[in-house]
């Protein structure tokens, strides 16, 4: 990925992480998809009394792109507090691996650094994706 596209995403995330509603954990996170058009989508995480109800930030940046009506992602860059650079959960992981290719770019990034990158294959081998429903 492009420094200047990492940099657009980066500040796309951390302003999506100020817009958190975080009042139980107090970990905000901010995410950035860019989409086939070149276009960037932010989301924030959103957390509910009843917990498993809440949504996170790769979920919100993801409705945004299919609210635009883009539907590939081709690239994902994701905030957290707390100083450790973090990957998406397992569950946003599924939701990516439907709008990314194998080698989409998965940056991790706290409020101070770029982190590792990943490919989306990497965070979720042998995955289960819309390929796998294509009619014959």
């Amino acid at each position: 990925m492009e420094p200047a596209l990492l940099q657009q995403l980066w500040q796309a995330a951390l302003a999506a992480q100020t817009k958190a509603y975080a009042p139980y954990s107090r970990y905000a996170v901010g995410a950035a998809v860019v989409d086939e058009h070149g276009v960037i989508h932010a989301g924030c995480n959103v957390e509910n009394a009843a917990y498993p109800q809440g949504w996170c930030a790769e979920a919100s940046a993801l409705s945004a792109l299919v609210m635009s009506g883009a539907r590939r992602v081709r690239g994902v860059l994701v905030v957290g507090t707390g100083g450790a650079w973090i990957t998406p959960c397992g569950g946003c992981r599924q939701k990516l691996r439907e709008f990314c290719d194998p080698d989409c770019a998965i940056v991790s990034a706290n409020q101070d650094s770029l982190g590792p990158i990943h490919s989306m294959d990497q965070l979720l081998p042998h995955s289960f994706g819309p390929d796998h429903l294509k009619q014959s």
